[in-house]
């Protein structure tokens, strides 16, 4: 009964919370959540940005003394889960097209859609796959979506690679280098990663935001180009 309730307790594990993740999978963990959150749509809600940066932290044993995980394999799983999984969802939107996205009922997930197609179209296949990376959902549903729009197999491999490696390892590296100087720094987690978080959607949301003035400006001169337009036909008549 006791060994019953005890592998119970070590099988409940919350996919939501990064903690409870690295508890359960360790290093492995790290890997196997990055690749189905990068090449699976059904792992479009997994923690991709607060797993990275806690395992960095627990790699120097600052916000739990009974984890300690070891860096180097960390960068090393973090990685290939990371550039795994978008290469598996680029091949499988490369042979389902748009089907897989289409079959699925989440609107969360749908709008990921949305401004995955956005970034492709706004600032072309380079720059939209390497800025996707660090967009929860949009980094799920980019990579089948630029399969299924036959993105060249060279263009997608080298920018996903090119962003996959700056965000694993760099966010594991923000972690492990934050638990390294500042003492206690378990007390702030939630707050760190939440900031972690923020400060990683802010050159998508320069872009957006630069894009839209853009198109403002373009549509405000197309509007007077047509009433002068419009003005010089009607004095024209009269």
């Amino acid at each position: 009964m006791t060994t019953a309730m005890h592998l119970s307790s070590q099988l409940a594990v919350d996919v939501l919370d990064a903690r409870s993740l690295l508890s359960a999978f360790g290093v492995l963990g790290v890997g196997v959540v990055l690749f189905a959150e990068t090449g699976l749509l059904i792992g479009f809600f997994l923690p991709g940005d607060s797993l990275l940066f806690t395992a960095g932290l627990l790699c120097t044993g600052a916000a739990d003394r009974g984890l300690k995980l070891s860096l180097a394999p960390l960068l090393v799983a973090a990685a290939a889960g990371a550039l795994a999984g978008a290469q598996c969802g680029y091949l499988l939107g490369r042979r389902a097209g748009g089907s897989l996205l289409a079959r699925s009922r989440s609107a969360r997930l749908h709008e990921g859609a949305r401004h995955a197609d956005e970034l492709l179209e706004r600032y072309g296949y380079a720059k939209a796959i390497f800025l996707a990376r660090f967009v929860p959902v949009v980094r799920t549903v980019l990579n089948p979506m630029a399969g299924a729009l036959r993105v060249p197999v060279r263009t997608f491999t080298v920018w996903q690679v090119t962003g996959g490696l700056v965000w694993s390892m760099g966010l594991t590296l923000a972690g492990y280098a934050l638990g390294s100087s500042v003492p206690n720094v378990d007390r702030y987690l939630l707050p760190i990663v939440a900031v972690i978080v923020a400060v990683s959607l802010i050159p998508v949301a320069s872009e957006l935001h630069r894009s839209r003035r853009a198109a403002k400006a373009k549509a405000a001169a197309a509007a007077a180009a047509a009433a002068a337009a419009a003005a010089a036909t009607k004095g024209a008549r009269e």
